[in-house]
């Protein structure tokens, strides 16, 4: 049985980033503080945690004064640089360039269209850390679109200017972009509005999914690695699932069954931009020793 590694799997670079730099810490220091687990994958977490790394939420913040504090890839709102500020903590600045860029535009464009009544529209995920840091570039006046119902929460009659959390589907913000312009047009009988759509997915997450698309149909059996809390693991399994139905997800090797693999001739080891590469090899690794004990 062949069992192929995706090579284009594994961390984005924002991720790579923010964990070098946390691994770089820990070597001349034993203590260091993530506000939020630095990736959405609980095996990675705790390889991180043997060496020293703390997860705390924002209630913990408080707590650690005069300590270093590791920003992750999501990226945070002014908010909290200020609380560290205050309480003399140092920040190690892990925030993805891209998403770096994105709070930039947004901060550009809210104090733009702010002059003309305008409304800030965010397509992601509601409390997910990097649509926080989003909305704080607002001073929280942003609107956060996570499902068509929530676009009854803009005012059609006012500018709007949309963009999109870095990791959502690009077909679901498509989608979202013509309902909001269509709606603009039905309320604006004259066609005299302003909507600015911003496509801010980034480019690297969003190839990923007609690749893996790809990838799925070589196979028999497609084992999808992630943790259950990424949303980029969640949307980039639909993808895989839509085009090879033998598709499963699982967390780390113990979640594999043998009866997946019976038949197989071919199974794809794939996962999301929070997955790292040495623990989809032990999942391949698994594979192929469940399949010897079967033989």
């Amino acid at each position: 049985m062949l069992v192929e590694i995706d090579d284009k799997s594994g961390f984005c670079y924002g991720v790579i980033r923010a964990i070098e730099k946390a691994e770089n810490e820990l070597d001349t220091q034993n203590n260091l503080y993530s506000l939020g687990e630095i990736v959405h994958n609980n095996i990675e977490v705790k390889r991180l945690e043997l060496r020293g790394l703390k997860s705390i939420n924002h209630n913990e913040l408080f707590k650690i004064k005069g300590e270093k504090l590791l920003i992750r890839a999501h990226g945070e709102p002014p908010s909290t640089y200020s609380a560290a500020k205050q309480n003399q903590i140092s920040i190690v600045d892990c925030t993805c360039p891209v998403v770096l860029k994105l709070q930039e535009r947004i901060k550009n464009n809210y104090e733009k269209i702010k002059k003309i009544n305008g409304q800030i529209v965010i397509f992601g995920k509601k409390n997910h850390a990097e649509v926080n840091g989003l909305i704080g570039q607002t001073n929280g006046n942003a609107i956060v679109v996570e499902t068509e119902k929530d676009i009854e929460f803009i005012d059609f009659s006012r500018p709007v200017s949309l963009f999109a959390q870095t990791t959502k589907s690009i077909e679901k913000f498509n989608e979202i972009n013509e309902i909001i312009k269509n709606k603009m047009i039905e309320t604006n009988k004259n066609n005299n509005f302003v909507f600015e759509s911003h496509n801010t997915i980034c480019g690297q997450v969003s190839s990923r999914k007609p690749h893996l698309e790809m990838f799925s149909r070589n196979h028999d059996v497609v084992i999808f690695v992630s943790g259950k809390q990424s949303s980029n693991g969640k949307i980039l399994y639909d993808a895989c699932k839509n085009v090879n139905e033998n598709t499963y997800m699982v967390e780390d090797e113990n979640d594999l069954m043998s009866l997946w693999f019976i038949d197989a001739q071919s199974v794809g080891v794939c996962g999301a931009t929070s997955t790292p590469k040495w623990l989809m090899e032990k999942v391949a690794e698994k594979i192929l020793k469940l399949k010897s004990d079967n033989n």
